[in-house]
């Protein structure tokens, strides 16, 4: 998996930052990992350096998963670390939902059609037991 982070020139310590985004990035999604071919993480300020204030750091990461549309969550907070972790919070739960649905639908999918058609039939063969 292939983590890229992005950082507007606002964002302070950009090399030590990155190193700690692809480590939660990496926890987050850690569980998925053979499905998510790719994360990007965009941090910034919200504010601008200029000003600062309640919920002005943002990070928006976008995973791209083998046989889904893109998965997008945003977490604005007070301080850049907790806009990362409440962002892969988030990433975790849209994974969790976005996979566990498709994961509904193929099970569905077998559950049905050809598989219960055959099933009906052979149990359609079978002598019933002798009553005593």
């Amino acid at each position: 998996m292939q983590v890229q982070v992005e950082t507007d020139n606002h964002v302070e310590g950009r090399e030590k930052l990155i190193e700690h985004v692809e480590g939660v990035i990496r926890d987050a999604v850690d569980r998925y990992a053979s499905q998510v071919t790719h994360v990007e993480a965009h941090l910034g300020d919200v504010n601008s350096g200029e000003k600062s204030g309640a919920d002005d750091m943002r990070c928006m990461l976008e995973a791209r998963v083998a046989g889904l549309k893109n998965i997008a969550v945003k977490h604005q907070a007070d301080s850049m670390h907790l806009a990362i972790e409440g962002a892969a919070d988030k990433l975790t739960s849209a994974l969790e939902s976005a996979l566990g649905k498709l994961q509904d639908r193929q099970r569905r999918h077998l559950g049905t059609g050809e598989l219960s058609a055959d099933m009906a039939r052979a149990s359609d063969d079978e002598e019933p037991p002798l009553q005593p």
